[in-house]
């Protein structure tokens, strides 16, 4: 197996995967999508009653939105996640009670009238926990009101909620391969302007490929050459991957942590075929 990084930004992956099945390549996706564990908002406290501010001012703690509707866009907010620092609650030393293990804890502190953001939860503990999109609307307090919370974030995956899906957009095609006949091409321009990804380039009166990777095997530019100078076809053991990521989790750690996980699982199968074979 052999692996080619095209980009690996903070929110966007793209590579090249070769000498695999397309049953492993599906894996992959599968695994980015619903096996990488990232923290998300589990459980919002609500402190309710009367809320007076350093001039003496009163506010109730009260929304127009119910709490069950606030908690839920909570939940949705991408919570920054160091896979190395942090372990399920239920597997964690202090036994589910929540520690700086398996929790991290925010305060939401809003006065209206005025718009409450993501960057409005504060979080109890360093600077690196904040939250990074920061304009996240979740409810829009009136005069008079206020939102007074304690909000716990705890690590999760896919599989139990969406809230804890780390990438988005998550897809893979057959490496492409585009074949051209130049004793047959005729410098035929309607090749090139059928493409709808600017795969193909006029070279010296000749058609060139001019960006491969870009290619979603349409083939467009086959059906618009006349003469069949021009063939498209995918590769079965080469796979270009795409993905995103909300923030949570960088791009690199979000695929480091897909192809580790993967990794223990075969061998976990490995382990129980062969325990099968000698009892």
């Amino acid at each position: 197996m052999d692996l080619k990084i095209i980009d690996m930004s903070d929110r966007h992956g793209k590579f090249v995967i070769s000498g695999i099945r397309p049953d492993m390549a599906n894996a992959i996706r599968r695994c980015l999508m619903t096996e990488v564990p990232k923290m998300a908002i589990e459980n919002v406290e609500f402190h309710l009653g009367s809320i007076r501010d350093e001039e003496g001012n009163e506010y109730e703690s009260v929304s127009p939105l119910f709490n069950e509707i606030i908690s839920h866009r909570l939940g949705l907010v991408p919570v920054p996640t160091d896979p190395t620092l942090y372990t399920y609650k239920d597997e964690c030393v202090c036994d589910g009670e929540g520690c700086p293990s398996c929790t991290i804890i925010y305060s939401l502190n809003k006065r209206g009238p005025g718009d409450v953001y993501s960057g409005d939860l504060e979080p109890l503990g360093g600077p690196e926990l904040r939250v990074k999109d920061e304009l996240i609307p979740i409810v829009r307090l009136g005069p008079g009101q206020a939102i007074l919370a304690y909000v716990y974030a705890e690590l999760g995956t896919a599989k139990r909620h969406v809230k804890w899906q780390v990438t988005s957009g998550t897809n893979y095609r057959y490496y492409p391969t585009v074949n051209i006949d130049l004793d047959k091409c005729e410098g035929d321009r309607a090749c090139i302007e059928a493409c709808p990804r600017d795969v193909l380039k006029d070279l010296d009166g000749k058609v060139a490929v001019d960006d491969l990777e870009a290619c979603i095997l349409c083939r467009s530019c086959e059906e618009a050459c006349d003469v069949g100078a021009i063939t498209v076809s995918g590769d079965d053991t080469k796979f270009l991957f795409e993905f995103e990521t909300d923030g949570s989790l960088t791009a690199h750690q979000a695929l480091d942590k897909a192809l580790e996980i993967l990794e223990q699982e075969y061998e976990e199968f490995r382990e129980s075929v062969s325990a099968m074979e000698t009892a």
